[in-house]
């Protein structure tokens, strides 16, 4: 361990030189309240306690939290009477007064403020905590599910309409910042609950079990390179006192979607703290129908026209446990162990037509029968140790497994054939997928100034056996075609270095790393005998700076490089022929993209809360699907390649503001303009076009604890290298009742009772075709839940503040 820190301290020499606090601090210019809160049993000092300035009973003027040292501070007051509310988890709320109308006593120091610890009961009316919905820091934005009502209503996917920056698109695909390049974590860490399939997982996972989501537009360089927009990180229900709480959510949703049940559970029993959460779903999608065009151009002009129904029936479940022990003060251990699978069979219909002018080319009928199985699994374990000289510093061994199978099988009966020939055939794909990751992190303050390094390393194994067998007449079985089959092995191996300071000013705060990264990749085509060998180096810059204004208000710049590296989805060569007219495969060649990404923002607190930010982003190498028509084989083949530059221009505007007591409003706008180039089949393409995603939702409070919510969402067309996907609205009305306080809640949810079937229209086009598909959904949908919170608390559960974070591989194949 001694070689070890002497290794993680040489890297942190350079910040220590600089950690003098020399930097003088202005006398405040207006009348102050300052003070320190304490535990009035043990007279520790309490960090992360809620303080709201009260102008009178019902009007907040201010609020803050205290800082680790247990201090907080208000500023360039008025002089008037003042009333300070102090609210903590597991303790009862204290007031206050504060009179600063004399003038020869306008700086106040209130010393140790204790409050004492509260046992909440079944059946106790709980403290009610005044916060805002949103939080801007430095690198991060935060959204409080907790202050949202209608988490009791809706999913952690539907919720996520409503975050700033994140957007569902009509297939309920999650993008930040327009992108769906990111990273999702949970509480800090991956989890193998939303690596695998993150849509099947987040619809099952209750709204209500989660604290908040944080997105991270900044990732500061302890975070991996990975994700080019950012990361999305679900902090769940884990901060309890010492005895246990837990949510309980069951729904039914209908036409599309299926019952479902979810929940959380959280326990401190002494020095041992515990965590569960847990849930099943069934996502069921009735038939609909599909009609795709593709035009052709050239010495042989076509038409295919294509028109058929599908339909599918998801059902997945997820288990996750955390486990903590307190050794002493200064020692900490922890695991973390997550199971999920989930069951996917689709049935579908087409009838396939090629023309050339009146002359039929070829006419075929197929029907196609799906499944898709898939088991994910990870554990971890955590060694934390504290330091007595200073507690705040910490070094952090951790270790983690995580691996996933999922298996595809894919059989096609080809009936009432015209001029083709092509036999029945059924496919396979067996991919499997397995990292184990190394890490130590460091923290280590000095006054102001706060330094973090760490060193990790990763070591994947990404499998896949990929079959195709063909129906033969003569033997009326299936025999496997040896020259479209393969098996493929990538080994990848990731080295990473990190070194991040922080430091804060009065009114300003910094953070600022570098990050370094070595990837070794070796891939072999098993069955061919041939191989590929990438080596690539990596240096991650990162800044992120805060100002704080007057009034509740700042300003936020933040600059980061990152980059994406291919998944296995992508690099996988298997040839997926579920409609024989058009393929799709991976490229085991693939290289990684860049992006430099800069975000300017603007917030306030006051009565309402507000944020609003412009950003700007450059991408090099962008991994883009690639679709290309061969004339001699008549068919569109999809694929990836390293084939994108894009600028993104864009624009976001989060705002919530509670017009009354009951009634409180809210809106998510963000608009980019985007421009991307590339080459297809050898042609250079340019796409462009201006997108938009805007949420408005209103809610207000009856009496007797009813509560009713509206929502309107709209996404605009969608640009890519090669097409564009149309527009969507949907609308959403909800109802909830309280039947016991804060207990026991009963929610019904109606969306787009206008519309019963929504149009998803694709239009792709290269250079020497175009295609279109035209895809409905169901769209109105019915959904009926019940809530239940429960629990007895007493102290904090205490988890390893460093962990595991494998954020360096982008979310995708969803």
């Amino acid at each position: 361990m001694k070689t070890l820190f002497q290794l993680l301290m040489s890297v942190l020499i350079p910040g220590l030189i600089c950690c003098q606090d020399s930097f003088a601090q202005d006398a405040p210019k207006g009348p102050t309240i300052k003070g320190i809160v304490a535990d009035s049993a043990t007279g520790k000092v309490l960090d992360f306690i809620t303080v709201n300035l009260m102008k009178d009973k019902n009007t907040a003027l201010k609020a803050d939290f205290s800082k680790a040292d247990g201090s907080f501070a208000f500023q360039n007051l008025k002089p008037m009477k003042y009333a300070l509310v102090l609210v903590g988890v597991g303790y009862k709320s204290k007031t206050v007064d504060v009179d600063l109308t004399d003038s020869t006593r306008q700086h106040v120091d209130l010393g140790n403020i204790t409050i004492s610890q509260q046992v909440v009961g079944l059946k106790e009316v709980t403290v009610t905590a005044l916060k805002p919905i949103v939080k801007q820091e430095v690198d991060r934005i935060s959204y409080d599910l907790e202050a949202d009502p209608e988490s009791k209503v809706y999913s952690v996917l539907e919720m996520m309409r409503k975050v700033p920056y994140l957007s569902l698109d009509a297939e309920d695909n999650i993008a930040l910042k327009g992108n769906t390049d990111f990273k999702i974590l949970i509480n800090g860490k991956p989890s193998s609950m939303v690596e695998r399939s993150y849509k099947d997982v987040l619809r099952s996972m209750p709204a209500s079990s989660i604290v908040r989501i944080e997105v991270i537009t900044t990732p500061p360089a302890k975070y991996d390179a990975e994700g080019l927009a950012g990361i999305i990180n679900i902090i769940t229900n884990k901060k309890i006192d010492n005895g246990y709480n837990g949510t309980i959510n069951v729904s039914e949703r209908f036409p599309t979607g299926g019952p479902g049940v979810g929940g959380s559970l959280s326990a401190q029993l002494g020095k041992i703290g515990m965590s569960l959460n847990a849930g099943l779903n069934q996502y069921k999608n009735p038939s609909t129908q599909t009609v795709s065009n593709r035009t052709t151009t050239g010495t042989s002009p076509t038409e295919l026209d294509q028109r058929g129904w599908n339909g599918n029936n998801n059902k997945n479940g997820y288990i996750g446990y955390e486990i903590t022990y307190e050794v002493d003060t200064l020692n900490l251990l922890s695991a973390q162990l997550n199971v999920n699978g989930g069951r996917n069979r689709s049935n579908g219909y087409q009838s396939s037509l090629l023309n050339a002018g009146v002359e039929i080319l070829e006419r075929y009928n197929v029907t196609n029968d799906n499944s898709d199985r898939g088991n994910g699994r990870d554990a971890a374990v955590n060694y934390q140790k504290g330091f007595k000289a200073d507690k705040n510093r910490l070094l952090t061994f951790s270790y983690r497994y995580y691996g996933y199978d999922n298996k595809q099988n894919g059989n096609l009966q080809i009936s009432d054939r015209i001029n083709y020939d092509r036999p029945d055939y059924r496919q396979i794909n067996d991919q499997s997928f397995s990292e184990q990751t190394f890490q130590v992190d460091l923290v280590y303050p000095v006054k102001k100034l706060n330094i973090e390094a760490g060193l990790k390393g990763i070591m994947r194994d990404n499998k896949s056996d990929f079959k195709y067998l063909v129906f033969n007449p003569e033997t009326k079985s299936y025999e496997v075609d040896g020259g479209m089959s393969n098996m493929y092995k990538n080994q990848q191996n990731v080295f990473g270095a990190y070194n991040t300071y922080q430091y804060n000013f009065k009114n300003w705060g910094v953070k600022a790393g570098a990050r370094v990264e070595q990837t070794i990749i070796d891939a072999d085509f098993i069955s061919t005998d041939s191989k590929v060998k990438q080596n690539y180096f990596n240096l991650i810059p990162s800044v992120s700076i805060n100002r704080k204004l007057k009034n509740n208000a700042g300003i936020n710049f933040g600059y980061t490089q990152r980059i994406q590296r291919p998944g296995i989805w992508q690099l996988n060569p298997f040839v997926d022929r579920s409609n024989p007219s058009y393929e799709r495969t991976g490229n085991p060649d693939l290289r990684p993209a860049y992006v430099n990404d800069l975000q300017l923002s603007y917030n306030k607190a006051k009565k309402g809360n507000i944020n609003f930010g412009v950003g700007y982003t450059h991408f090099k190498d962008l991994i883009f699907p690639i679709a290309v028509y061969n004339a001699e084989t008549q068919i569109t083949r999809t694929s990836y390649g390293n084939t994108g530059r894009a600028r993104l221009i864009s624009g976001n505007l989060n705002a919530n503001y509670p017009f009354t007591k009951k009634w409180n409003f809210s809106t998510n706008l963000r608009i980019a303009h985007g421009k991307v180039t590339g080459i297809v089949n050898g042609v250079e393409i340019t796409n462009s076009g201006v997108m938009y995603q805007f949420s408005l939702s209103t809610g207000y409070k009856l009496p007797k604890d009813w509560r009713v919510n509206a929502n309107f969402n709209a996404n605009g067309p969608g640009v890519n290298l090669q097409g564009t996907t149309n527009s969507i609205q949907s609308t959403s009305f909800s109802v909830n009742k309280d039947v016991i306080k804060d207990k026991l809640s009963l929610s019904a949810a109606v969306s787009n009772p206008f519309t019963k079937f929504r149009r998803f229209h694709n239009e792709t086009f290269g250079p020497d075709f175009d295609q279109y598909t035209d895809r409905w959904n169901y769209f109105r949908s019915f959904n009926f839940s019940l809530n239940y919170k429960f629990g007895k608390l007493k102290d904090g559960i205490k988890k390893n503040k460093r962990g595991i974070r494998n954020d360096d591989v982008q979310n995708g194949g969803n």
